[in-house]
């Protein structure tokens, strides 16, 4: 084979890579632009997964999808998939702010599909939607507050370990875990406790009050920390209809007018590990793999957490 032709197959083999990487990058972009979803052009609706525990990357990530689809013209309502016993109270707050923010700055019809479980924090996101369908063997509701950590003071007494704490006030160390908290501590937290409780109630009462003769006073008696089976929870004002993912994805099209079977869309999975298009593209495995191991790994987390969320 001569030298122009090992030429000409070079620069066929260059176009080819070209155009391969071209077709993947596009593909690429349609997925993340279009939240999965490649083809047509009518209303659709937005289906947001929130599965686990809520902590403050569950908030990132379904705020994300809450902002994007918020946006969306071509998206008429937003579904959420609940299937959560709850988590830290700051985040669950944040994803409530936000499907609040998208319901009445973008007027975006909001509903929510209960699964497995939805207690606690999972009800707390739920409670500001304009439709709530869980399955009658649904956990929900645990509407409460809780705050626990490790507190390993008669080990170290064992172990003869003396901690020494030098604090500039009378409640900078408290919940530690090395001592007893004194009684003006256990006031203290458990004032912290009644406010985030407030919280929760009002935000339950903003969001359900008229149903069923749900008010701040029958709320309260509902939010003891105990759960409701789904069945009961409708029963009791705390959601509005006893139903599957499909139910909850046909009562969605009919509360924002969508005859038919209607254009579902979900966000796009996350891509695990590194792929030819991220090769192609010139990304690195930065990002993808730590460049050190944590400062905190092997730690015991002591520190005192206040959840919404169901044990």
């Amino acid at each position: 084979m001569n030298r122009s032709s090992l030429i000409w197959i070079f620069i066929i083999a260059g176009v080819m890579m070209v155009g391969f990487s071209i077709v993947l990058i596009f593909g690429a972009v349609l997925m993340s632009d279009d939240g999965g979803f490649s083809g047509g052009s009518g209303d659709r609706i937005a289906v947001i997964p929130v599965e686990g525990v809520i902590n403050d990357e569950t908030a990132k990530r379904v705020n994300r999808h809450l902002k994007q689809y918020g946006a969306d013209r071509r998206v008429k309502a937003i579904l959420l998939r609940v299937d959560s016993p709850g988590g830290g109270v700051a985040a669950s707050q944040e994803i409530y702010r936000e499907v609040k923010r998208v319901k009445e700055d973008k007027k975006k019809k909001i509903v929510v599909s209960m699964g497995t479980v939805a207690a606690s924090g999972g009800y707390y996101i739920a409670a500001p939607a304009d439709w709530i369908v869980a399955n009658p063997g649904t956990i929900t509701g645990s509407i409460g507050v809780i705050a626990e950590w490790i507190n390993f003071r008669d080990l170290a007494a064992w172990a003869k370990i003396r901690p020494e704490v030098f604090k500039s006030g009378e409640f900078k160390d408290t919940g530690s875990p090395t001592r007893e908290m004194s009684p003006r501590e256990r006031e203290y937290f458990q004032a912290m406790i009644l406010e985030l409780y407030n919280q929760f109630v009002a935000a339950v009462v903003d969001g359900r009050t008229g149903r069923k003769e749900l008010d701040a006073e029958r709320v309260r008696k509902l939010a003891d920390g105990r759960v409701y089976t789904g069945q009961a929870a409708v029963d009791n004002g705390l959601a509005d209809a006893v139903g599957n993912y499909e139910d909850a994805v046909r009562e969605t099209a009919r509360l924002v007018g969508i005859r038919g079977e209607p254009q579902v869309i979900t966000p796009p999975r996350p891509r695990k590990g590194f792929s030819l298009l991220d090769l192609l593209g010139g990304s690195n495995l930065e990002g993808l793999l730590p460049s050190r191991i944590p400062d905190h790994i092997g730690e015991i987390d002591t520190s005192v957490k206040f959840k919404y969320q169901w044990k």
